[in-house]
């Protein structure tokens, strides 16, 4: 169990992460984080494994240490927001013309023209 809590401190620290910012991100209280990195906890869900890869931008499977290589799952190279998701659903329903007055008004009129929707 111990490879699980020095790879939780040491992906932290290396991204200037803080517990209260983990925390938060995960759902839980600053003190439970501290106790995952401290071995404290023993037993963590895997639900919170998988958040917890996602904002210290490895693999799960890293973190439970089955792997040795910090790899960045496809999906959390470029993680999007609720808001940008969105965004990008109703974009996606709006009509060519639509787009482009939409892309002007935040300055992206040169990329209307190159836009092909599917």
């Amino acid at each position: 169990m111990a490879i699980i809590n020095d790879r939780l401190k040491e992906r932290r620290l290396v991204l200037g992460l803080t517990l209260l910012e983990v925390a938060n991100f995960i759902g839980v209280k600053e003190a439970t984080v501290q106790r995952y990195e401290s071995g404290a906890i023993k037993n963590i869900k895997h639900e919170t494994i998988a958040k917890l890869s996602e904002i210290l931008k490895c693999s799960p499977a890293y973190i439970m240490g089955w792997e040795d290589s910090i790899v960045i799952p496809k999906e959390n190279q470029f993680p999007l927001t609720d808001l940008e998701k969105n965004i990008i659903r109703i974009f996606r329903t709006l009509s060519p013309g639509e787009r482009d007055m939409f892309l002007r008004s935040i300055g992206l009129e040169q990329m209307s023209s190159s836009i092909k929707m599917a």
